[in-house]
Order: structure tokens, then C-alpha cells, then sequence
């Protein structure tokens, strides 16, 4: 069963190259930011694999997924923690 899309927003249909590999990816960005993604996932696996030449293809995968939501967790730690400070400054 595919999945259900209830949005009403046009969806581009880009072929990216990860890792040697095609995907089709669909979505609401436009077609630059979908192979900016993609390039960048594409350039950490390469990363990942040079410091780790053993691992197969879904270890690979896996922990360059791994490393991306550290990235993004730090990342959203530190917008909360300015957005604290911010609320703070405001007080006095």
C-alpha cells in the first residue's frame, strides 16, 4: 500500500546520486535544495567510509543518519538556548 499524500502543495520528483547509488526524490522543496540534501548526504557517507572502510553499505547509511540527527539535535539545543537567553534580556 503507498503512502497517502493529504497536502495540497505541488510535489517535485528529482533523481539524486547518493553514495553511487540513484534515488527518486520527492517533495515540496525545490529541485536546488533536494540535490543540495542529497549532496551533502552523499559527502558524509564518503566521510564516514574513509574513516571506517569496512562497513557495508546500511552501516554506512545508518550511522551517517546517526551523525545528521546528532547534527540537527545540537543545533536545535543551541536555538533553544539562545532563545532562553533572548527571553531573559528581555526581563530586565
Amino acid at each position: 500500500m503507498g503512502a497517502i499524500d493529504l497536502s495540497d502543495e505541488p510535489k517535485n520528483r528529482i533523481t539524486v546520486d547518493i553514495y553511487g547509488q540513484q534515488y527518486t526524490i520527492i517533495g515540496e522543496e525545490n529541485a536546488s535544495h533536494i540535490r543540495a540534501v542529497a549532496a551533502i548526504v552523499d559527502e558524509k557517507m564518503r566521510e564516514i567510509n574513509k574513516r571506517n572502510p569496512l562497513l557495508d553499505t546500511t552501516k554506512l547509511a545508518v550511522l551517517t543518519a546517526v551523525n545528521a540527527v546528532h547534527d540537527y539535535m545540537k543545533l536545535k539545543e543551541e536555538m533553544e538556548q539562545q532563545t532562553e537567553n533572548q527571553k531573559d534580556e528581555r526581563k530586565w
